[in-house]
């Protein structure tokens, strides 16, 4: 009896040692997977500002192309009034327009969502900019078509990439919405 007794306690210490290195080896892989996942995070952001650095020298001749005269081009503008703020990826501006541009490597319905909602708080979190017309435009590496019908739809410019220039790819007829 002593033997069969100490058979099962060598088995229940080596199924106890088993469950230590699997568990130590799943802490490992969780650890590898959080490093993985903010490594693509940081891609992504990286993206975004590739994208950005594209459009800004862009801006000026893009938008003369739309009748709209530009005497500044600003970066990574954030606004905080209280618990609300706004950050707009590049800001174009004249002595009567400005056209909020949000830049993504690949825009989708959610970014196009969030850059409506962010228009219309921009002149409340940016009073120097109650008397201007507030215009809005999406960028991106991949826009999928959907999400540029549903953009236009919603009267803003789209910004795409075409060959090696940037065109804005909206219809001759197309009005933007104005905020």
């Amino acid at each position: 009896m002593n033997t069969a007794a100490e058979e099962i306690w060598a088995i229940l210490r080596e199924v106890a040692q088993s469950q230590k290195e699997t568990d130590l080896k799943m802490k490992e892989t969780d650890k590898k997977i959080k490093e993985m996942t903010a490594s693509i995070g940081r891609l992504g952001n990286k993206l975004g500002d590739f994208v950005e650095e594209m459009v800004r020298p862009a801006a000026v001749r893009l938008f003369r192309e739309q009748g709209i005269e530009v005497h500044e081009v600003h970066r990574n503008i954030e606004a905080q009034r209280g618990a609300e703020g706004i950050e707009i990826d590049l800001l174009v501006v004249n002595d009567t327009d400005i056209v909020a541009i949000e830049c993504k490597s690949t825009l989708g319905i959610d970014d196009v969502n969030e850059h409506l909602a962010r228009l219309g708080k921009l002149k409340r979190l940016l009073p120097s900019y109650h008397d201007k017309r507030v215009l809005g435009a999406v960028a991106g590496m991949v826009i999928p078509d959907n999400v540029a019908r549903y953009a236009f739809g919603q009267g803003l410019y789209i910004i795409t990439q075409s060959g090696d220039h940037l065109l804005i790819s909206n219809p001759a007829d197309f009005r933007p919405r104005v905020w």
